[in-house]
Protein backbone atom coordinates (compact mmCIF):
# COMPACT_ATOMS: atom_id res chain seq x y z
CA UNK A 1 0.00 0.00 0.00
CA UNK A 2 3.25 2.17 -0.18
CA UNK A 3 3.27 5.28 -2.06
CA UNK A 4 7.34 4.61 -3.33
CA UNK A 5 7.78 4.63 -7.21
CA UNK A 6 8.26 1.00 -8.55
CA UNK A 7 10.90 0.55 -11.15
CA UNK A 8 9.80 -2.85 -12.86
CA UNK A 9 12.45 -5.13 -13.73
CA UNK A 10 14.51 -2.60 -11.92
CA UNK A 11 15.53 -0.84 -15.39
CA UNK A 12 17.66 2.35 -14.35
CA UNK A 13 18.20 1.32 -10.97
CA UNK A 14 21.75 2.01 -9.66
CA UNK A 15 22.50 -0.90 -7.23
CA UNK A 16 26.48 -1.29 -7.38
CA UNK A 17 29.17 0.55 -8.38
CA UNK A 18 31.70 -1.61 -10.33
CA UNK A 19 35.28 -0.87 -12.26
CA UNK A 20 34.57 -4.10 -14.18
CA UNK A 21 32.97 -2.97 -17.05
CA UNK A 22 31.31 0.20 -18.82
CA UNK A 23 28.25 -0.94 -21.00
CA UNK A 24 26.54 2.51 -22.49
CA UNK A 25 23.65 1.31 -24.45
CA UNK A 26 23.12 4.76 -25.75
CA UNK A 27 26.09 5.11 -27.55
CA UNK A 28 27.33 1.27 -28.32
CA UNK A 29 29.87 1.19 -25.69
CA UNK A 30 31.76 -1.82 -23.91
CA UNK A 31 34.46 -1.41 -21.77
CA UNK A 32 36.48 -4.14 -20.06
CA UNK A 33 38.48 -2.50 -17.02
CA UNK A 34 39.15 0.54 -18.97
CA UNK A 35 39.77 -1.55 -22.39
CA UNK A 36 37.46 -1.09 -25.20
CA UNK A 37 35.91 -4.93 -25.88
CA UNK A 38 35.66 -5.09 -29.07
CA UNK A 39 39.71 -4.56 -29.23
CA UNK A 40 40.47 -6.78 -26.49
CA UNK A 41 38.57 -9.38 -28.52
CA UNK A 42 40.54 -8.96 -31.84
CA UNK A 43 43.53 -8.58 -30.41
CA UNK A 44 43.95 -10.59 -27.13
CA UNK A 45 43.10 -14.30 -25.65
CA UNK A 46 40.11 -15.94 -23.61
CA UNK A 47 43.42 -16.00 -20.70
CA UNK A 48 44.39 -12.91 -20.97
CA UNK A 49 41.12 -11.00 -20.81
CA UNK A 50 39.84 -13.33 -17.92
CA UNK A 51 43.05 -12.31 -15.99
CA UNK A 52 42.11 -8.31 -16.87
CA UNK A 53 38.99 -9.15 -15.16
CA UNK A 54 39.79 -11.04 -12.40
CA UNK A 55 43.26 -9.27 -11.51
CA UNK A 56 42.53 -5.46 -12.84
CA UNK A 57 45.36 -5.86 -15.93
CA UNK A 58 46.08 -7.73 -18.96
CA UNK A 59 49.03 -10.07 -18.37
CA UNK A 60 52.67 -10.12 -18.22
CA UNK A 61 54.18 -13.48 -19.88
CA UNK A 62 54.80 -14.86 -16.84
CA UNK A 63 51.29 -14.05 -15.36
CA UNK A 64 49.68 -15.42 -18.37
CA UNK A 65 51.84 -18.62 -18.32
CA UNK A 66 50.78 -18.95 -14.50
CA UNK A 67 47.61 -18.26 -14.93
CA UNK A 68 47.09 -21.21 -17.96
CA UNK A 69 48.84 -23.64 -16.14
CA UNK A 70 46.05 -23.05 -13.49
CA UNK A 71 43.19 -23.63 -15.57
CA UNK A 72 44.99 -26.32 -17.11
CA UNK A 73 45.58 -28.02 -13.63
CA UNK A 74 41.95 -28.00 -12.80
CA UNK A 75 40.77 -28.96 -15.97
CA UNK A 76 39.75 -32.56 -14.44
CA UNK A 77 36.54 -33.19 -13.02
CA UNK A 78 36.02 -34.97 -9.71
CA UNK A 79 34.73 -38.79 -10.29
CA UNK A 80 31.69 -37.73 -8.34
CA UNK A 81 30.72 -35.53 -10.97
CA UNK A 82 30.99 -37.49 -13.62
CA UNK A 83 28.83 -40.53 -12.10
CA UNK A 84 26.19 -37.69 -11.49
CA UNK A 85 26.12 -36.39 -14.92
CA UNK A 86 25.95 -40.04 -15.88
CA UNK A 87 22.98 -40.50 -14.12
CA UNK A 88 21.03 -37.57 -15.49
CA UNK A 89 18.81 -38.66 -18.23
CA UNK A 90 19.07 -37.88 -21.83
CA UNK A 91 16.36 -35.76 -22.29
CA UNK A 92 17.44 -32.77 -19.38
CA UNK A 93 18.94 -29.93 -21.28
CA UNK A 94 22.32 -28.99 -21.00
CA UNK A 95 22.17 -25.83 -19.35
CA UNK A 96 20.02 -28.56 -16.46
CA UNK A 97 23.62 -30.77 -16.88
CA UNK A 98 25.42 -27.63 -16.23
CA UNK A 99 23.99 -26.56 -13.41
CA UNK A 100 24.05 -29.78 -11.46
CA UNK A 101 27.73 -30.37 -12.59
CA UNK A 102 29.02 -26.67 -11.40
CA UNK A 103 26.64 -27.35 -7.91
CA UNK A 104 28.66 -30.63 -6.90
CA UNK A 105 31.48 -28.69 -7.86
CA UNK A 106 31.92 -27.13 -4.17
CA UNK A 107 33.55 -28.45 -1.56
CA UNK A 108 34.62 -27.78 2.13
CA UNK A 109 37.17 -25.28 0.52
CA UNK A 110 34.18 -22.67 -0.58
CA UNK A 111 32.95 -20.97 2.11
CA UNK A 112 33.59 -17.11 2.91
CA UNK A 113 35.09 -14.71 1.18
CA UNK A 114 35.22 -16.45 -2.22
CA UNK A 115 39.13 -16.76 -3.14
CA UNK A 116 40.81 -16.47 -7.16
CA UNK A 117 41.85 -19.73 -6.64
CA UNK A 118 37.97 -20.90 -6.49
CA UNK A 119 37.30 -18.74 -9.45
CA UNK A 120 40.14 -20.60 -11.58
CA UNK A 121 38.68 -23.83 -10.37
CA UNK A 122 35.33 -23.54 -11.59
CA UNK A 123 36.21 -21.55 -14.86
CA UNK A 124 38.40 -24.59 -15.98
CA UNK A 125 35.78 -27.17 -15.25
CA UNK A 126 32.96 -25.82 -16.86
CA UNK A 127 34.00 -26.73 -20.32
CA UNK A 128 35.09 -30.32 -19.47
CA UNK A 129 31.34 -30.50 -17.99
CA UNK A 130 29.60 -29.61 -21.34
CA UNK A 131 32.21 -31.77 -22.79
CA UNK A 132 31.75 -34.83 -20.95
CA UNK A 133 28.00 -34.66 -21.39
CA UNK A 134 27.93 -34.15 -25.14
CA UNK A 135 30.59 -37.21 -25.70
CA UNK A 136 27.71 -39.34 -23.48
CA UNK A 137 25.12 -38.45 -25.74
CA UNK A 138 26.79 -38.77 -28.86
CA UNK A 139 27.66 -42.32 -27.70
CA UNK A 140 31.14 -41.88 -27.34
CA UNK A 141 33.93 -41.60 -24.87
CA UNK A 142 34.86 -38.26 -23.06
CA UNK A 143 38.07 -37.53 -24.14
CA UNK A 144 40.93 -36.16 -21.26
CA UNK A 145 41.53 -32.24 -21.46
CA UNK A 146 44.74 -31.86 -22.97
CA UNK A 147 47.25 -29.90 -21.19
CA UNK A 148 49.01 -28.51 -24.35
CA UNK A 149 46.25 -26.46 -25.59
CA UNK A 150 44.70 -23.21 -24.72
CA UNK A 151 41.51 -22.77 -22.87
CA UNK A 152 39.17 -22.47 -26.10
CA UNK A 153 41.27 -24.82 -28.01
CA UNK A 154 41.10 -27.44 -25.46
CA UNK A 155 37.05 -26.91 -25.20
CA UNK A 156 36.79 -27.14 -29.15
CA UNK A 157 39.24 -30.58 -28.77
CA UNK A 158 36.61 -32.22 -25.95
CA UNK A 159 33.58 -31.26 -28.25
CA UNK A 160 34.99 -32.89 -31.00
CA UNK A 161 37.53 -35.78 -30.28
CA UNK A 162 40.03 -33.86 -32.48
CA UNK A 163 41.93 -31.17 -32.49
CA UNK A 164 40.15 -27.27 -33.99
CA UNK A 165 41.80 -25.46 -36.89
CA UNK A 166 43.16 -22.52 -35.82
CA UNK A 167 40.87 -20.52 -37.67
CA UNK A 168 38.10 -21.82 -35.50
CA UNK A 169 40.38 -21.39 -32.16
CA UNK A 170 40.30 -17.64 -33.05
CA UNK A 171 37.14 -17.26 -33.83
CA UNK A 172 35.09 -18.58 -31.21
CA UNK A 173 37.87 -17.41 -29.07
CA UNK A 174 36.61 -13.88 -29.70
CA UNK A 175 32.91 -14.86 -29.03
CA UNK A 176 34.05 -16.42 -25.21
CA UNK A 177 35.47 -12.67 -24.86
CA UNK A 178 33.19 -11.11 -25.72
CA UNK A 179 30.46 -12.33 -23.95
CA UNK A 180 33.07 -13.03 -20.25
CA UNK A 181 31.38 -9.57 -18.84
CA UNK A 182 28.28 -7.08 -20.02
CA UNK A 183 27.65 -4.99 -16.65
CA UNK A 184 24.71 -6.27 -14.09
CA UNK A 185 22.66 -8.65 -16.30
CA UNK A 186 20.35 -10.37 -14.84
CA UNK A 187 22.36 -13.40 -14.25
CA UNK A 188 25.39 -11.62 -12.88
CA UNK A 189 22.90 -9.54 -11.19
CA UNK A 190 21.53 -13.12 -9.67
CA UNK A 191 25.45 -14.04 -8.86
CA UNK A 192 25.66 -10.97 -6.86
CA UNK A 193 22.41 -10.83 -4.63
CA UNK A 194 23.44 -14.55 -3.80
CA UNK A 195 27.20 -13.68 -2.68
CA UNK A 196 26.20 -10.49 -0.85
CA UNK A 197 24.41 -13.48 1.46
CA UNK A 198 27.65 -14.73 2.20
CA UNK A 199 27.01 -17.82 0.37
CA UNK A 200 29.73 -19.92 -1.70
CA UNK A 201 31.00 -19.05 -4.88
CA UNK A 202 29.87 -22.23 -6.07
CA UNK A 203 25.72 -21.43 -5.06
CA UNK A 204 26.69 -18.05 -6.98
CA UNK A 205 27.72 -18.96 -10.07
CA UNK A 206 24.91 -22.18 -10.06
CA UNK A 207 22.41 -19.13 -9.67
CA UNK A 208 23.32 -17.58 -12.37
CA UNK A 209 23.15 -20.72 -14.90
CA UNK A 210 19.80 -20.82 -13.94
CA UNK A 211 19.13 -17.34 -14.57
CA UNK A 212 21.49 -17.43 -18.37
CA UNK A 213 19.05 -20.57 -18.87
CA UNK A 214 16.23 -18.39 -19.44
CA UNK A 215 15.42 -17.81 -23.25
CA UNK A 216 15.10 -14.19 -22.54
CA UNK A 217 18.84 -13.75 -21.40
CA UNK A 218 21.14 -16.85 -23.06
CA UNK A 219 19.39 -18.55 -25.70
CA UNK A 220 19.04 -16.14 -28.62
CA UNK A 221 21.95 -17.51 -30.93
CA UNK A 222 19.73 -20.65 -31.68
CA UNK A 223 16.63 -18.82 -32.38
CA UNK A 224 18.96 -17.05 -35.17
CA UNK A 225 20.83 -19.94 -36.39
CA UNK A 226 16.65 -21.38 -37.04
CA UNK A 227 15.80 -18.27 -38.76
CA UNK A 228 18.77 -17.73 -41.37
CA UNK A 229 17.96 -22.17 -42.12
CA UNK A 230 14.24 -21.21 -42.44
CA UNK A 231 15.27 -18.56 -44.53
CA UNK A 232 17.56 -21.08 -46.63
CA UNK A 233 18.66 -18.59 -49.56
CA UNK A 234 19.38 -15.01 -50.25
CA UNK A 235 16.51 -14.86 -52.76
CA UNK A 236 14.28 -16.22 -49.76
CA UNK A 237 15.68 -13.17 -47.30
CA UNK A 238 12.77 -10.46 -48.59
CA UNK A 239 9.86 -12.38 -48.50
CA UNK A 240 10.51 -14.43 -45.28
CA UNK A 241 11.19 -11.61 -43.45
CA UNK A 242 8.94 -9.29 -44.96
CA UNK A 243 5.97 -11.65 -43.95
CA UNK A 244 7.31 -11.92 -40.41
CA UNK A 245 7.47 -8.22 -39.59
CA UNK A 246 3.47 -8.10 -41.57
CA UNK A 247 2.77 -10.88 -38.70
CA UNK A 248 4.00 -8.44 -36.13
CA UNK A 249 7.04 -11.05 -35.17
CA UNK A 250 10.01 -10.44 -33.84
CA UNK A 251 13.49 -10.77 -35.68
CA UNK A 252 15.92 -12.36 -33.29
CA UNK A 253 19.41 -11.20 -33.40
CA UNK A 254 18.03 -7.61 -33.97
CA UNK A 255 17.12 -4.94 -31.31
CA UNK A 256 18.53 -5.50 -27.68
CA UNK A 257 16.88 -4.09 -24.26
CA UNK A 258 20.09 -2.34 -23.54
CA UNK A 259 22.07 -1.66 -27.06
CA UNK A 260 19.73 1.53 -28.47
CA UNK A 261 22.53 1.58 -31.65
CA UNK A 262 25.42 -0.74 -33.11
CA UNK A 263 26.28 -3.75 -30.55
CA UNK A 264 29.98 -3.12 -30.24
CA UNK A 265 30.08 -7.01 -29.79
CA UNK A 266 28.69 -7.76 -32.74
CA UNK A 267 30.96 -5.07 -35.02
CA UNK A 268 33.90 -7.09 -33.65
CA UNK A 269 32.80 -10.53 -34.35
CA UNK A 270 31.95 -9.69 -37.93
CA UNK A 271 35.28 -8.44 -38.23
CA UNK A 272 36.71 -11.55 -36.57
CA UNK A 273 34.53 -14.09 -38.35
CA UNK A 274 34.37 -12.66 -41.82
CA UNK A 275 38.31 -12.46 -41.50
CA UNK A 276 38.39 -16.15 -40.61
CA UNK A 277 35.26 -17.82 -42.29
CA UNK A 278 36.12 -17.13 -45.18
CA UNK A 279 34.09 -18.13 -48.55
CA UNK A 280 31.39 -20.12 -46.16
CA UNK A 281 28.25 -20.06 -48.00
CA UNK A 282 26.29 -20.03 -44.45
CA UNK A 283 28.02 -16.54 -43.27
CA UNK A 284 27.87 -15.26 -46.37
CA UNK A 285 23.48 -16.25 -46.15
CA UNK A 286 23.87 -14.54 -42.69
CA UNK A 287 25.63 -11.29 -43.92
CA UNK A 288 22.96 -10.82 -46.36
CA UNK A 289 20.34 -11.31 -43.45
CA UNK A 290 21.35 -8.65 -41.94
CA UNK A 291 21.33 -6.39 -44.29
CA UNK A 292 17.85 -7.37 -45.57
CA UNK A 293 16.84 -7.63 -42.12
CA UNK A 294 18.34 -4.09 -40.89
CA UNK A 295 16.79 -2.36 -44.15
CA UNK A 296 12.81 -3.63 -43.53
CA UNK A 297 13.04 -2.77 -39.86
CA UNK A 298 13.65 0.95 -41.28
CA UNK A 299 11.06 0.61 -43.36
CA UNK A 300 8.48 -1.23 -40.99
CA UNK A 301 9.71 0.24 -37.97
CA UNK A 302 11.43 3.76 -38.33
CA UNK A 303 10.98 4.98 -35.41
CA UNK A 304 13.09 2.68 -33.34
CA UNK A 305 16.43 2.05 -33.15
CA UNK A 306 17.07 -2.01 -34.02
CA UNK A 307 20.64 -3.12 -34.81
CA UNK A 308 22.30 -6.52 -34.96
CA UNK A 309 23.23 -7.93 -31.66
CA UNK A 310 25.75 -10.03 -30.29
CA UNK A 311 23.66 -13.08 -31.10
CA UNK A 312 23.04 -12.40 -34.45
CA UNK A 313 27.07 -12.69 -35.32
CA UNK A 314 27.59 -15.45 -32.66
CA UNK A 315 25.41 -17.44 -34.46
CA UNK A 316 26.87 -17.43 -37.00
CA UNK A 317 30.65 -18.09 -35.15
CA UNK A 318 29.04 -21.22 -33.67
CA UNK A 319 27.74 -22.47 -36.97
CA UNK A 320 31.58 -21.94 -38.57
CA UNK A 321 32.94 -24.09 -35.74
CA UNK A 322 30.75 -26.96 -35.37
CA UNK A 323 28.92 -26.50 -32.55
CA UNK A 324 25.49 -27.71 -32.37
CA UNK A 325 22.47 -25.29 -31.13
CA UNK A 326 22.18 -26.98 -27.90
CA UNK A 327 25.49 -25.92 -27.18
CA UNK A 328 25.35 -22.23 -27.96
CA UNK A 329 23.63 -21.34 -24.38
CA UNK A 330 26.12 -23.53 -22.28
CA UNK A 331 28.80 -21.99 -24.49
CA UNK A 332 27.89 -18.86 -23.38
CA UNK A 333 28.34 -20.02 -19.93
CA UNK A 334 31.56 -20.96 -20.21
CA UNK A 335 32.83 -17.63 -21.07
CA UNK A 336 30.31 -15.79 -18.74
CA UNK A 337 31.53 -17.40 -15.71
CA UNK A 338 34.32 -15.22 -15.84
CA UNK A 339 32.03 -11.97 -15.25
CA UNK A 340 30.04 -13.48 -13.07
CA UNK A 341 33.22 -14.82 -10.57
CA UNK A 342 34.50 -11.43 -10.81
CA UNK A 343 31.22 -9.52 -9.90
CA UNK A 344 31.55 -11.67 -6.84
CA UNK A 345 35.13 -11.31 -5.94
CA UNK A 346 33.78 -7.56 -6.54
CA UNK A 347 30.93 -7.83 -4.04
CA UNK A 348 32.45 -9.82 -1.57
CA UNK A 349 34.99 -7.09 -1.10
CA UNK A 350 32.57 -4.75 -0.40
CA UNK A 351 29.41 -6.68 0.77
CA UNK A 352 26.18 -5.12 1.76
CA UNK A 353 23.25 -7.52 1.61
CA UNK A 354 21.18 -7.03 -1.50
CA UNK A 355 17.71 -6.40 -0.41
CA UNK A 356 15.10 -4.38 -2.58
CA UNK A 357 11.71 -3.95 -1.53
CA UNK A 358 8.62 -3.86 -3.00
CA UNK A 359 5.06 -2.07 -2.92
CA UNK A 360 2.04 -4.15 -1.11
CA UNK A 361 -0.86 -4.27 -3.39
CA UNK A 362 -3.03 -6.69 -1.57
CA UNK A 363 -5.83 -5.57 1.01
CA UNK A 364 -4.73 -4.97 4.89
CA UNK A 365 -7.46 -7.77 6.51
CA UNK A 366 -9.58 -6.03 9.32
Amino acid sequence: MSGNIVAIGLEGIVVAETDLSLVDGQNGLLVYRNHWARDLAINHTFEEVAHLLWYGHLPSEQELAELKAALTANRELPSHVKTAIDAIPADVDMMSVLRTGVSLCGSAGHGWPPSLEQVISLTAKMPTIVAYRKARLDGREPVSPRSDLGHTANYLYMLKGEEPSAAHVRALDAYLILTQEHGLNASTFTARVIASTQSDLVSAITGAIGSLKGPLHGGAPSEVTEMIEAIGTKENAEPWIREKLEKGERLMGFGHRVYKTIDPRATALRVVAQSLSGDDPWFDLATHVEKVGMKLLAEYKPNRKLHTNVEFFAAAVMRAVGLDDELFTPSFAVSRVVGWSAHVLEQAKNNRIIRPQSNYTGVIPE
